[in-house]
């Protein structure tokens, strides 16, 4: 072949992958207008108010009265804000001023009026010179709050012909790229879980004014992946229960509101956050609205009545939920209630209409699996007439060894029952307490680890059931929890630790009803036991940095043990650990559990054989959903099938080096980065290093 020729070949196969290219980059171009709302969603607010069509028009006049053409700005080089807002130097001007911006650019956008829109323009244009940093406690989430606001208001004015100049509009970007984004890019997922709702929300924004998609499609990945409290399954349970719902009610409805604000950012651009999960995001406003308007529901903690007026930020959620056919019956009430008061959020709450015919679909319910569990408001147990009663303050320890004489019961009343020394469970006993109001800790004056222990090595035949073992050195969480989760912690303490010294020297081990949080060791720990059973037991917040390090200690943790069921238990949040770990093990069914929110993988299986994993949540945990590993023999007859195994931050199912390893009928979505990591069943002797 001549060299011409192949130069041409050569050509046109390089002008093809360069216009494929293109033709790739641009269908992924953003929507402009395209943050709160589109042109047509614009267009169709401005006819509803100019028609005089209720309630755009008296959210309009509301929006005019707060919309001030005298408003004076007053821009800071570097604003300050420190927890709740002390310090605070030009915070608040700059959250005044953000608002102010986006309610005249929308004015300015209704009416027609020139002066409106120069308002919003002045303002913004007061702030991109000056502002050069963010400082304090506050800092990230100040940035949140603000960012989209702006973007809000700036996307309005840029994109209808409003005579923003190109070099006002540069000036802007640069403000955007250089303090706002370098500030929020890591995002604070440490922090509660309205910040990281806040930042999401505002890269968003930003992603779409600067048409950065890489950056869009990071902010979505955190949406979906984040660690600690910062995705929206960190946030939101499968209960509906919030992360800060224990704290105060202001802070749960800014945190739901700042990601339904996100995730109405994305609907704007075709990306759908909204229905992921059976409607979480509007499950967490059924569960939150409920309550403020007099219904209690379930709350994995006391739920707190500070705070509970209710905030501006349900109109858009209702009616995005109305839309798609889900009735929101709580989200409307609140809705309602808070309307006459409200301007912006009801004008910006509609979409244009799609002329579709709407289908009803079932409103979002709190999961099945494993709901509730844990120790319940009064025991379940019927306790018989012979049982010992221990009040706080008396002994358990002798309670327990007189009992075991007589193979009898042993009831710790409710309370808080401080252990002074290491609790030792003789055979033959069954000990209870009342519900949830009865607490056992280990005294941390006893300087000791261990909470609870077997007595002998061939400890048999107990079961433990209806109380609380608190791992924390204070069972008062305070009023922000999250500010003494285990993680935070410098303690060292383990819940129930049973160590036999060979396979199946322990035997007839039950737990029910039973609740272990907040332990940085282990929260239950059996080796060499044979038929043990979890029932209902609610372990959360187990397993943590201390000796023996990150990644070797649990929610649960069993070794070498044989014949064990594990059912409908709640095993979540261990933050560097897994929901459950099984190594050395035979005979194991783990079925209809939540396993959610750990911090390495949900279900951990290593060396072990026989193991079915049946009807679980497997749900947002930062590793793989289920891993098998492989460390020397390998694991096999492993059954993974009807689990619901969704948006975890790797694989759903992984396993490497396993014989027999059957994964059927499981359910998926979300997983990995690319939100298609479902399964890797490998031959492979592979072990993971990482």
């Amino acid at each position: 072949m001549k060299k011409s020729s192949i130069f041409r070949i050569a050509f046109w196969l390089l002008l093809s992958v360069l216009i494929w290219s293109t033709e790739s980059v641009s269908a992924q171009k953003f929507i402009h207008p395209g943050i709160d709302q589109t042109s047509a969603d614009l267009s169709y607010m401005k006819k509803q108010v100019l028609a005089g069509v209720q309630p755009w028009k008296d959210a309009f006049d509301r929006l005019k009265t707060t919309s001030d053409l005298q408003f004076q700005t007053i821009a800071f080089t570097h604003v300050l804000r420190g927890p709740y807002g002390k310090p605070n130097i030009g915070g608040d001007d700059l959250s005044k001023g953000s608002n102010m911006a986006y309610n005249c650019a929308l004015m300015g956008y209704i009416t027609g009026d020139k002066a409106y829109s120069d308002k919003a323009k002045e303002i913004i244009n007061a702030w991109t010179p000056v502002l050069w940093d963010f400082d304090y406690n506050d800092a990230k989430l100040l940035a949140g709050w603000t960012g989209h606001i702006l973007c809000n208001a700036a996307e309005i004015l840029r994109y209808t012909d409003t005579g923003w100049q190109q070099k006002e509009i540069d000036r802007f970007k640069q403000m955007l790229m250089t303090v706002y984004y370098p500030l929020i890019r890591f995002y604070y997922p440490q922090a509660n879980g309205n910040w990281d709702g806040a930042i999401i929300h505002t890269i968003l924004a930003i992603a779409i004014f600067t048409d950065n998609r890489e950056m869009f499609d990071n902010a979505l990945d955190h949406f979906y992946h984040s660690p600690v409290n910062g995705s929206i399954f960190k946030y939101i349970y499968p209960s509906g229960q919030c992360q800060e719902s224990m704290r105060d009610q202001g802070h749960v409805q800014l945190g739901i509101g700042e990601f339904a604000g996100a995730a109405k950012v994305a609907y704007t651009q075709g990306v759908d956050l909204f229905s992921i999960a059976d409607n979480r995001i509007g499950l967490g406003y059924e569960y939150t609205a409920q309550y403020l308007l007099g219904k209690t529901p379930h709350c994995y903690g006391k739920i707190s009545d500070r705070a509970k007026n209710l905030r501006d930020d349900y109109e858009y959620v209702y009616r995005h939920y109305a839309a798609q056919g889900i009735d929101l019956p709580y989200t409307k009430m609140a809705a309602d209630s808070v309307r006459s008061k409200a301007g912006r959020s009801v004008l910006t709450a509609f979409r244009a209409p799609a002329g579709k015919v709407i289908t009803k679909k079932d409103a979002p319910a709190p999961s099945k699996i494993a709901f509730p569990a844990g120790a319940m408001e009064n025991a379940v147990s019927k306790v018989p007439a012979s049982a010992i009663r221990v009040n706080p303050g008396q002994s358990i320890q002798a309670a327990l060894d007189e009992a075991a004489a007589k193979k009898g019961w042993v009831v710790a009343t409710a309370g808080l029952h401080k252990l002074p020394a290491t609790l030792k469970i003789p055979s033959g006993i069954t000990l209870s307490g009342e519900g949830l109001q009865t607490i056992l800790m280990l005294d941390p004056a006893s300087g000791l680890r261990d909470a609870i222990v077997n007595a002998t090595d061939d400890m048999h035949d107990i079961t433990i059931c209806n109380l609380v073992l608190e791992g924390a050195p204070d069972p008062d969480p305070g009023s922000d929890p999250n500010s003494k989760r285990s993680y935070r912690g410098t303690y060292n303490r383990g819940g129930f630790l049973f160590y036999g010294k060979q396979e199946g020297s322990m035997k007839n081990i039950t737990f029910r009803n039973l609740t272990v949080r907040n332990c940085t060791f282990n929260g239950l720990f059996i080796t060499g036991a044979e038929n043990v059973s979890l029932i209902s037991c609610d372990l959360n917040e187990n397993g943590m940095s201390v000796p023996s390090g990150a990644r070797q200690l649990h929610n649960l943790l069993l070794s070498h043990c044989s014949t064990v069921s594990i059912s409908d238990s709640r095993l979540d949040t261990s933050p560097l650990g897994c929901g459950i770990a099984l190594t050395n093990c035979n005979n194991v069914k783990v079925t209809n559990c939540e396993i959610a929110r750990n911090g390495w993988y949900g279900v951990l299986v290593s060396e072990s054989s026989d193991v079915a994993v049946t009807g679980n949540l497997v749900e947002a945990n930062d590793a793989d959903g289920i891993m098998i590993q492989y460390l020397y023999f390998g694991s096999k007859n492993i059954t993974v099938s009807k689990n619901l195994i969704h948006y975890n931050n790797g694989f759903g199912v992984i396993s490497y080096g396993a014989k027999n390893v059957k994964s059927t009928e499981n359910r998926y979505a979300g997983n990995g980065v690319d939100l298609k990591s479902n399964e890797k069943i490998s031959p492979e002797k592979f072990i993971n290093i990482h």
